[in-house]
């Protein structure tokens, strides 16, 4: 009977299939019993984090302490979007701090590669950039019409005539004394000489040579005498020219600074009560009047092409003023920034450059804000793998927050890149509480590998996944529901579609007793069900909309898990779900591929033979196998010996194996599937194909709870349908497991028709006494199991494997002796 049983020819006679669990166990229907309601419309929206008390808790702390390092990590499940949910929490937050100063720079007369930084009251430096424009724009008209003036053009033509009627008294007065002794200076193409007079002409050089030798010596001095005086005379003449220019600019200086100081005293009027934009005001004078010629257009005005004082080539730039952040117009309290794109530039500010005449220059003007100037004084929300993922970012978040300050970095300098000449702008003090948010895995990793995290991060927000399911928390999820539909601009769902989507967050939390908050997932539901009931004309959502959605969202990633069924359909993929054999059980997997899972039986099998008591993992043998399932194996072995072999070593060689498994096998839910088969294999007892179990052993033989129960227990379903409900097929699951159970409703109607069974199992002994058809037994007073039980046939088998392994080594033991 072994043999046919073993080949599947014969079914072992089976009674009555135990009663599974009941339809009320198998999916927990929503309560929405609190709430009066006939549609989401009718429900008050969520405020806050209303379900997260406790990263409520830790939001609402670091938002309130000011003291430096009490920064945020918010951290949680991707599926929550927990940027969007801590959002009204910091602007109410922020909403409460004083509106944050407005900052600028401007230009550093005297040292302008170093721009100055000032602060202003909010909302006040487009009024600073427009009064300094302005009168730029007035000089610029004012004084060229000033210097062009018939007032001034005279008080220059009599400064120009005082110079010049100088120079000419002295070559007059020298003319005068020249021709007094006979000499006379003329103009020649190579410059002024000194000739001889005689009669008051020049005398020829022939005749000048043809005079006796004293009267020319006596000539020749007076010539020397006269030529050193024109030397100095004309030495002069660049000093009176000097004179001149310097006499005109004093007089254009004297000029320009009253229509200059009226100026600035008006553009700096309104920001009397600031003293650094005073300062800036004066400075701004001082330069001004001493660059005046740069707003005139005559030959003494014009501008060099590129001023070595500028690194630009319009002249005017160095007076304007770069607004770095402002208060926009109408906000309340302090800002809230998020940065999705935080590169070393958009996070601390950049300075950009503008190629002229083949180099690239900048200025002041070119300095831009970064994500900390433009939350300084208020919050900063960063994602943090994004910010990790950006080089030098997380560096210089640490140094901003360290140092208090602001300072804009080039990354080109880090990388050894820069060939340019830049700035070095004044750092702007920080003042600006940062919020990081990412994955739980994300804060770990730094808190392991960067101890500086706890010294910037103190507050950890630690979202929930999930939260208990009662009455309270089920009105809560309902009312978080409405507060989706109406952000997304969605039509109302009616009441119970309200109660689907409540029941698909416990699905989605794999835990009937519990809550998904994951928003993501919800919300895309949602809008999957309102997106039908508008094609249906409708303006309400109906259950069946949800229930719709819900069935598309599962056909959209079941390419795998069809192909997976067809495979067992046609036979490719052995799996019995009739019938019974020895050694050989059906166990369950989930396979989980992105977002989408599904669950797959998979065919177990044992073999056993005496041997030193090793259970060889075939899966691990060939690396298949991963440290969790080669775990629940080794267990296995605890077990048998445990119970087993009490008295000797237990004298068994054992062979397990998931068949046509080709990939990795990880996670120890298929030891009690192992065991189950062990046990048949030893007691030569078949196991029921049309069940198939899941469960984790222990050593003592306790069924322990597994992940993806429901996923599972659908997987085998889906089976046994397309083959044809029999009424005794179903499904073994750790007893633990009743409280994960959502099941889809087309199960849950074949168990509450009985055309299928959930069965839930304690042990091993319980679940063994279900797929093998017969009691396990218990050891009674005299030590020994119930005769026929599962337990003493394995026993006996194990005795038998050890008399025989005895009685090998024996006589192994007397040809040895013999040899000898």
């Amino acid at each position: 009977m072994a043999s046919e049983a073993e080949h599947g020819s014969a079914q072992t006679p089976r009674g009555q299939p135990a009663p599974g669990l009941p339809a009320g166990l198998l999916h927990r229907r929503a309560d929405l019993s609190l709430l009066g309601f006939a549609t989401s419309a009718d429900l008050e929206p969520l405020h806050g984090l209303e379900a997260q008390g406790r990263a409520d808790a830790a939001i609402r702390l670091g938002t309130g302490i000011a003291a430096r390092g009490f920064n945020i990590f918010a951290i949680g499940p991707g599926g929550a979007r927990i940027s969007e949910a801590i959002r009204p929490l910091l602007h109410d937050a922020a909403s409460r701090r004083p509106a944050p100063s407005d900052w600028v720079y401007v230009n550093n007369f005297a040292a302008p590669h170093q721009p100055v930084a000032i602060a202003l009251p909010p909302g006040r430096a487009p009024a600073l950039d427009a009064a300094a424009a302005e009168m730029i724009d007035d000089l610029r008209a004012t004084l060229p019409t000033l210097f062009e003036s018939e007032e001034f053009q005279r008080r220059r033509s009599a400064v120009e005539a005082r110079f010049h009627g100088e120079a000419e008294r002295a070559f007059e007065s020298l003319g005068e004394k020249a021709n007094a002794l006979g000499v006379a200076i003329i103009r020649t193409p190579m410059g002024f000489a000194v000739a001889p007079l005689k009669d008051g002409k020049v005398v020829p050089p022939e005749e000048f040579n043809a005079w006796p030798a004293e009267r020319q010596q006596e000539v020749r001095g007076v010539v020397e005498q006269i030529e050193k005086e024109l030397e100095a005379t004309l030495r002069a003449v660049p000093r009176i020219e000097k004179g001149r220019r310097d006499a005109v600019r004093a007089l254009q200086r004297e000029t320009a600074m009253v229509v200059i100081d009226q100026a600035v005293a008006e553009a700096s009027a309104p920001f009397a009560d600031l003293p650094p934009v005073a300062a800036h005001f004066a400075a701004m004078r001082d330069d001004l009047l001493e660059n005046f010629a740069l707003f005139l257009d005559g030959e003494d005005g014009k501008p060099e092409p590129l001023l070595t004082s500028l690194r630009m080539g319009y002249p005017f730039d160095r007076y304007d003023v770069n607004v770095l952040v402002t208060r926009p117009e109408g906000q309340e309290g302090a800002p809230v920034v998020e940065e999705l794109h935080p590169t070393l530039a958009n996070l601390v500010g950049r300075i950009e450059h503008l190629p002229v005449q083949g180099a690239l220059v900048t200025n002041f003007r070119m300095v831009r804000s970064g994500a900390l100037h433009r939350a300084n004084g208020g919050t900063l929300v960063i994602d943090a793998r994004a910010l990790l993922a950006e080089p030098f970012s997380w560096s210089a978040l640490k140094r901003a927050l360290t140092r208090g300050r602001i300072e804009i970095e080039d990354i080109a300098r880090f990388v050894g890149m820069s060939s340019t000449v830049s700035l070095e702008p004044e750092p702007v003090p920080l003042d600006c509480k940062v919020v990081l948010v990412g994955d739980r895995l994300i804060h770990y990793l730094l808190a392991a590998f960067d101890p500086e995290l706890e010294h910037h991060f103190k507050v950890l927000a630690d979202f929930d996944d999930a939260i208990p399911r009662s009455p309270e928390s089920e009105a809560l999820l309902a009312r978080l529901v409405a507060t989706l539909a109406r952000r997304e601009g969605l039509p109302p769902l009616e009441r119970d579609a309200v109660g689907r989507v409540v029941e698909q967050a416990a699905r989605l939390a794999e835990d009937s007793a519990r809550l998904t908050l994951l928003h993501e997932a919800l919300r895309d539901l949602m809008v999957e069900g309102a997106h039908l009931a508008t094609l249906a004309g409708r303006d309400v959502v109906l259950c069946d909309d949800i229930e719709q959605a819900i069935a598309a969202q599962r056909h959209r990633g079941a390419r795998l898990r069809e192909l997976a069924q067809e495979a067992i359909h046609r036979g490719i993929a052995l799996i019995d779900t009739s019938g019974s054999r020895i050694g050989q059980v059906n166990g369950l997997s989930v396979l989980a591929l992105g977002s989408q899972g599904f669950g797959r039986p998979s065919r177990i099998t044992a073999r056993v033979r005496p041997g030193s008591g090793r259970i060889i993992d075939i899966e691990r043998e060939v690396e298949l196998g991963g440290p969790v399932h080669s775990k629940g194996v080794l267990i296995l072995a605890g077990f048998l010996a445990g119970r087993y072999a009490l008295d000797a070593p237990i004298a068994l060689h054992a062979s397990l194996v998931f068949e046509q498994s080709y990939g990795g096998v990880e996670g120890d839910s298929a030891s009690a599937a192992e065991l189950v088969a062990l046990l048949s294999a030893l007691s030569e007892l078949p196991v029921r194909q049309d069940l198939a179990i899941t469960g984790s052993i222990n050593q003592h033989g306790d069924i322990q709870p597994i992940g993806g129960v429901n996923d599972k227990i659908e997987g085998f379903f889906e089976v046994c349908a397309a083959r044809g409900l029999t009424g005794s097929q179903g499904v073994l699951i750790p007893e633990s497991n009743v409280q994960h159970l959502m099941l889809d409703r087309e199960v849950v109607a074949a168990c509450e028709a009985g055309r299928f069974a959930v069965h839930a199992v304690r042990g091993i002994d319980e679940a063994a006494a279900l797929l093998l058809g017969r009691d396990a037994g218990v050891r009674g007073p005299d030590g020994a199991f119930p005769e026929g039980s599962i337990n003493a046939l394995v026993e006996r088998r194990l005795a038998a494997f050890a008399e025989q392994r005895r009685a090998m080594l024996g006589g192994e033991s007397e040809r040895r002796e013999d040899h000898r």
